[in-house]
C-alpha cells in the first residue's frame, strides 16, 4: 500500500512537472511531462532532447535531436561513464545555437546529475556549488547517495587534473626559460646587465602566460 501511494504523489507531482527549469543559457532541466510539452520547447527554443533514463520513447522524434542513456536511478548504477558524451551532445547543441533539454522520469535524479557534472566541468564549479546552482533553479534536485558520489569523485579528478599536470610540465618550462635566460653564461658569454634583466622580464612574462594557458585549457577540455 505504501509503495502505491508513493508511486500515486509520483505521478502527480509529474504530470504538474510541465516546465522546462533554465539552468543557464542553452541548459534546461526537467521531467518527462516537460519534454512531451512541445509547445513550450518550441518556445523556449530547445533543439536538442538529452533523455537521462530508461523505457522512454522520444515523443516527437521527428521534431528534435534526441540522445538517450538508458540508466536506472539507482545508487549503482555507473552514471560517470555516460559524462562525457553528455558533455559533447549539450555542447552540440549550443554551437548550433539552439537549447537542449536534459530529463530523466521526474527531473530529480539522474538528469540532474549530468547537468551537475557539466557545470563542474565548464564552469570549474564544485559538487557543492553546482549542485546549489541547480537547485535555486530546481527546487527537486536530489541526486541519489550513488550518483553523489560519483560527482564527488568526479570533482577530486577535476581538481588533480591541474596539479598533476603542472607537477609535469613545470620542471622543463624552468629549464627552458632558464636556458634563455643565462644559456649565454653557461657558454662563457657575458650578457650586459639591460639584457639579463630583459630577459628575465621576459621569462616572468612568459610564465605567468604559460601558466594562465594550462588552466584554460584544462576548464575547456
Amino acid at each position: 500500500m505504501g509503495a502505491v501511494l508513493r508511486s500515486s504523489n509520483w505521478a502527480r507531482i509529474f504530470e504538474g512537472d510541465k516546465f522546462p527549469c533554465k539552468i543557464e543559457e542553452g541548459v534546461f532541466l526537467g521531467s518527462f511531462a516537460a519534454a512531451k510539452n512541445k509547445a513550450v520547447l518550441d518556445k523556449l527554443n530547445i533543439t536538442h532532447i538529452l533523455t537521462v533514463a530508461c523505457s522512454l520513447s522520444p515523443p516527437h522524434p521527428n521534431d528534435f535531436v534526441y540522445k538517450v542513456i538508458s540508466v536506472m536511478d539507482n545508487k549503482d548504477t555507473d552514471i560517470r561513464k555516460y559524462f562525457d558524451e553528455c558533455f559533447s551532445f549539450v555542447d552540440e547543441a549550443k554551437e548550433k545555437g539552439g537549447s537542449v533539454l536534459v530529463h530523466c522520469f521526474v527531473g530529480r535524479s539522474r538528469s540532474v546529475s549530468i547537468v551537475v557534472a557539466y557545470l563542474m566541468k565548464k564552469h570549474g564549479m564544485s559538487v557543492s556549488e553546482a549542485l546549489e546552482y541547480v537547485r535555486n533553479r530546481r527546487p527537486e534536485a536530489a541526486p541519489n547517495s550513488g550518483f553523489i558520489s560519483q560527482l564527488q569523485d568526479f570533482d577530486k579528478s577535476l581538481r588533480d587534473k591541474p596539479r598533476r599536470l603542472r607537477a609535469v610540465l613545470t620542471p622543463t618550462i624552468h629549464k627552458l626559460l632558464a636556458s634563455y635566460c643565462f644559456g649565454d653564461l653557461n657558454q662563457g658569454s657575458s650578457l650586459s646587465w639591460n639584457l639579463l634583466l630583459w630577459r628575465v622580464l621576459v621569462s616572468l612574462i612568459c610564465l605567468i602566460l604559460i601558466q594562465w594557458l594550462l588552466l584554460s585549457f584544462i576548464k575547456i577540455f
